[in-house]
This record gives C-alpha cells, sequence and structure tokens, in this order.
C-alpha cells in the first residue's frame, strides 16, 4: 500500500521537516500541503517538486481526505484546535478513518493535547499522537530532530500506529525519539526542556554582558565557560554575542532562529505548568517578564531570542 501524506505548517521548522519527509517517501506517495499563508505552499511546490509529486490543497479537511499519515507544525494551541476541530474546514471535518495517523509537532499546553486526541478519537477520525520536536531550525532541516511522544514505548506487548516510527525517522534520529508514556506527556517534557534552555539562555546573555563590560574579551570568556562549569547547549551554539558562535543567529545580526515573540509563549507554558504542578516557578517568572520587554523592543522585534543581549545593552 502506497502512503500518502499531508504537512500542515510551513513556518520556520515546517518547512524544511517537509522537504525532508518529500524526499525521503517513496516516489510514488503524494505530499498534500496546507498553510494559512500560500505563498509558502507555492515556494514549496516550486522547490521540492523535482523529489516527488506534490498538490497544495485549501485546508486540513482536504489533506485529511487524501492523505494517509498527517504531520503538523502550527504556532499555537488556538491554531492546532483550528486545524484539528474545526467543523467545516478542520481534520475532523473529513470523512471518518480509523487507520489515519496524526503527528501533531507544535509546542502547546498538554491539557490541550489531551482534549484533541480524545475528541478525535471519539469522532473515529484516527490516532493522534502528540510529538514535539527539538532541534531547531537546523535539525530540521538536516533530519536530525528529537522526538519527544505522548505514548508508551513500543515493546512486544504493546503495539503503536505502524506508520509512527518510520514517519518520524524521515525528519529525526531514532536515538532522540523519547516515549513519555501517555497522550500529552510529550509536550509536559517538551514544556519542561523549554523552561530550562530559555532560562539558561538568559542567564549565558547576562554573564556574557558582566563578562564584557568587566573587560574580558568576548572569546576568551566565551572559551572560559565552555570549558568549565557554566558550559551549555545554549551558550555554545545560541551564544548571545555577535562573533562569539559562527553559526549563532547572533554572527548574522540575529536573523532566522527561534523568534523572541516564540519564546514569550513557550515561557509561559512553562510558567503555567509549574504553576498546575504546584512548583514555584522563580527563574520562569523573572526570565518571562523580561523576555515580555525585550520582545516589543524595536531593536527585538522579529529576531532570535537571543537578541535579548541586545536588549540587555551588551557590548556588540
Amino acid at each position: 500500500m502506497t502512503i500518502h501524506y499531508g504537512f500542515i505548517g510551513l513556518g520556520a521548522m515546517g518547512y524544511p521537516m517537509a522537504q525532508n519527509i518529500r524526499q525521503k517517501a517513496s516516489p510514488g506517495s503524494t505530499l498534500y500541503i496546507f498553510d494559512v499563508y500560500p505563498p509558502f505552499c507555492e515556494k514549496f511546490f516550486s522547490e521540492c517538486s523535482s523529489n516527488g509529486p506534490i498538490k497544495i490543497v485549501s485546508s486540513a479537511r482536504e489533506v485529511a481526505e487524501n492523505a494517509n499519515v498527517i504531520i503538523s507544525i502550527v504556532p499555537a494551541a488556538s491554531h492546532v484546535k483550528s486545524v484539528y476541530l474545526d467543523k467545516t474546514s478542520g481534520v475532523i471535518a473529513a470523512a471518518k478513518n480509523k487507520d489515519r495517523l496524526m503527528l501533531e509537532c507544535s509546542t502547546i499546553d498538554a491539557q490541550s493535547a489531551r482534549e484533541l486526541g480524545e475528541t478525535l478519537k471519539l469522532a473515529e477520525s484516527g490516532t493522534y499522537f502528540d510529538t514535539p520536536v527539538s532541534g531547531g531550525v537546523p535539525g530540521a532541516a538536516a533530519g536530525t530532530l528529537s522526538f519527544m511522544i505522548g505514548c508508551t514505548e513500543p515493546s512486544a506487548g504493546i503495539q503503536i500506529h505502524p506508520q509512527l516510527i518510520p514517519t518520524m525517522t524521515m525528519m529525526g534520529t531514532p536515538s532522540k525519539f523519547f516515549f513519555c508514556g501517555k497522550l500529552g506527556a510529550g509536550l509536559a517534557a517538551k514544556i519542561s526542556n523549554n523552561y530550562l534552555s530559555g532560562t539558561i539562555l538568559l542567564a549565558s546573555a547576562e554573564a556574557m554582558a558582566i563578562g564584557i563590560k568587566s573587560g574580558i574579551d568576548k572569546h576568551l570568556l566565551y572559551k572560559v565557560i565552555h570549558n568549565s562549569t557554566g558550559q551549555s547547549f545554549m551558550c555554545d551554539h545560541v551564544n548571545p554575542v555577535p562573533g562569539v558562535v559562527e553559526h549563532a543567529p547572533a554572527s548574522r545580526n540575529y536573523e532566522g532562529g527561534f523568534k523572541s515573540q516564540m519564546m514569550v509563549k513557550d515561557m509561559t507554558l512553562g510558567v503555567d505548568a509549574a504553576a498546575a504542578v504546584g512548583i514555584r516557578a522563580s527563574t520562569g517568572l523573572a526570565a518571562l517578564e523580561l523576555y515580555k520587554e525585550s520582545a516589543v523592543d524595536p531593536r527585538c522585534i522579529g529576531r532570535d531570542v537571543s537578541v535579548v543581549y541586545r536588549f540587555l545593552d551588551g557590548p556588540e
């Protein structure tokens, strides 16, 4: 049986993820694409049609009517609910199909994911998994993403949808597939990770600014941190000081990467998740307020979140 795929959301992450699906799927598989901004679809069609058939459709419902496997990645919970639950244009409006597989890769709250999964199950629309990803745009382009999956790890006695792992393997690295136990748990893991990476990035920006303003050469300071207890993925790959790490967004005037406005969303999810389980989110609350301020600063709007260093008046 030929598997046909659908991809909803061709933004900074979705576009390269969909490219990997088209490149690695069978040449006989059709990829159905939909985005609320049609030029993204037109560009994708123009750039990727040489790898196999692509069809642009006008709604999530049309994607579901044609695809056996659907992958989606959109900005927020309201968009996810529209994609899947809109009674006219959503996946739920398509014909029933218990075999349909849905991988929802957006970062939203875990409760919304549980509600979506249960609603789609009752409607016999297929099997929905929360499958948030980590690795950023570089990982999406390289096909090396991590996946946090809201279900139990498959074993001899536990079966999952047969296309789940093969589909994720087109976009990520199997050794970085983490089965988190139940619907919504993938997002709980993702939110916890984002809470940590967001606070570490801000601490890195503050620390670099302190050291440089104290007279330490920026390259030397980075080497000290990299080889000491302050070392972190964020400082190594998203270092907020221009010219310190060549591949970091800061070294291209904070272009590309993860937008400042999206960090406000992710830190809010983390703070809310903490409150829901009775954890005092002291660092997260402080970071959230500063990220909110930087996201509306004219120097920072639309740039990678590491531009918070500029907001702090760090030397560039």
